[in-house]
């Protein structure tokens, strides 16, 4: 199968943001391919969404922890569409916001890190291939205000230092792709009311939306940046 459409994945899509932003981009016209980790609940969230939307919404089973998934994954994607246009890394665990530095232990910041910086990593080196053959490549890490250097404080150990890392990963990623015109930028979708978000936030379609603005950004548009709201954070 082949598609003028773009084709883009989410990791992490059963839900949530990760969920909306799989709408938003199919709302906008692209294939989505909607990752879980089990592929009962991609195919559950994609028949929830699919009626009424222009593009395609097609579940893939992808758990990013998993040695060989994402490679596996790109190779079926390679004889469906032959490329992929976008990449949104969203897949995350673990907002510990109960846990201090101090005394957190560090299996747990194991696991953290396999999912929110490795699983991001492996993702973006399985799909390089295929972002290299679009016309238009993005790669999107979304990342938090709790990995900044500059405003992070005390707690939410775990999850703060694997989103620092990721942004250390992105701005990695953006220079060395830089030449290729792979755009790869890392936005925090600020406080939103998701379940690992909690009560209180802002509704899911805003903090979609500043994925989204990034996974369409013309080819002059910025690479290597921390934003929300298609505004710069602070490393």
């Amino acid at each position: 199968m082949s598609t003028i459409s773009p084709v883009s994945l989410v990791t992490g899509a059963t839900r949530g943001i990760g969920l909306e932003t799989a709408r938003q981009l199919a709302a906008l016209g692209h294939t989505v391919l909607l990752c879980g980790r089990r592929l009962e609940d991609a195919e559950q969230a994609a028949s929830r969404l699919g009626p009424g939307v222009p593009g395609a919404l097609l579940p893939r089973r992808l758990d990013v922890t998993e040695e060989g998934g994402a490679r596996a994954l790109a190779r079926g994607v390679e004889e469906e569409f032959g490329r992929l246009d976008v990449l949104v890394n969203n897949a995350v665990i673990n907002y510990d916001t109960s846990r201090r530095a101090v005394s957190v232990g560090l299996d747990e910041v194991e696991r953290t890190l396999e999912t929110n910086l490795f699983g991001a990593w492996r993702t973006a080196q399985a799909f390089l291939p295929l972002l290299r053959r679009s016309a238009r490549p993005r790669m999107v890490n979304v990342s938090s205000e709790s990995g900044s250097l500059e405003l992070m404080s005390g707690g939410t150990p775990a999850y703060g230092v694997s989103k620092a890392a990721l942004n250390a990963l992105t701005r990695k990623l953006a220079a060395e792709l830089r030449p290729e015109g792979i755009l790869v930028n890392a936005v925090c979708p600020g406080w939103i009311a998701t379940d690992m978000g909690g009560p209180g936030g802002g509704p899911v379609e805003e903090g979609a939306a500043g994925i989204v603005w990034a996974a369409t950004l013309p080819d002059s548009g910025p690479t290597g940046g921390f934003f929300r709201d298609g505004k710069p954070l602070a490393w």
